[in-house]
């Protein structure tokens, strides 16, 4: 079976997918897409690339002709199709690793997504002059990510917005702190670090009050970051630091 993985740079949903293919042992053809310069809509083939990562900031796997997305479900499919060790195979544990994925996706995701764009894409996409930004923007289909974009490049949010980002990322290292008796999430390594380490590293710099009194996530990041898969997939970077890679993409998050 042929694999083709269209990714962006190795921060957020791309990192955990490059590093679950390398922890599966599958191989794959990689193609790089510069999603913070709307890459994605102007490359073929568009429309299926599109259709399968609406939201803008994700890797799309093509299986033989048959694309799939969304960073956890990927990253399911190259562990049960390759050497399946990225998931417990009790039932109740493997239960305890998506409600720990969902939360990361439903709660964090979108609050790292509105700090990280705000802080490195919107300097960038200001720095674009209005023609150039419009020819970016009428490549968007959806007018919903569209309108997301051009809400990023003013990058006005409410501090009280901001705040609730903050408060979101604290509660989660805090999770994480009270969670971690060993040196992974669940015991054994899981999709659930790759996922939790994919969103929360970029975090450090942009909200360090979180993890300042948190030793058991800090020794934990370094243990991620460490590992031979994660160490491959952040060498697939063509930015000097990919962890201020943000695109628009998850949500813009919910307040409360």
């Amino acid at each position: 079976m042929s694999l083709t993985l269209y990714h962006g740079e190795p921060n957020g949903p791309s990192l955990t997918v490059l590093a679950a293919l390398y922890e599966s042992g599958r191989e794959a053809e990689l193609v790089a897409v510069d999603l913070a310069a709307g890459e994605r809509h102007s490359r073929a083939p568009q429309a299926r690339l599109v259709e399968m990562n609406i939201e803008g900031e994700g890797p799309v796997l093509v299986a033989d002709g048959e694309p799939m997305a969304d960073s956890v479900f990927l990253a399911q499919y190259l562990d049960e199709s390759g050497n399946g060790t990225l998931q417990p195979d009790d039932a109740y544990a493997r239960w305890e690793m998506e409600m720990w994925c969902r939360f990361i996706i439903e709660r964090v995701a979108p609050a790292a997504a509105l700090l990280g764009n705000r802080a490195h894409l919107t300097p960038k996409l200001q720095a674009m002059s209005d023609d150039d930004f419009e020819v970016l923007v009428g490549r968007i289909g959806s007018a919903d990510l569209a309108a997301r974009w051009r809400k990023e490049r003013v990058g006005e949010y409410p501090e009280a917005q901001l705040e609730d980002s903050r408060i979101k990322i604290r509660q989660a290292v805090e999770k994480l702190e009270a969670r971690l008796s060993g040196d992974w999430i669940l015991g054994a390594f899981t999709i659930a670090d790759l996922e939790t380490y994919a969103w929360l590293a970029g975090m450090v710099a942009l909200v360090p009050e979180a993890f300042a009194g948190a030793p058991k996530t800090s020794a934990w990041l370094a243990r991620v970051k460490a590992r031979p898969s994660v160490q491959r997939a952040l060498a697939a970077a063509r930015t000097n630091d990919p962890l201020k890679a943000w695109a628009p993409g998850p949500e813009i998050n919910r307040w409360g």
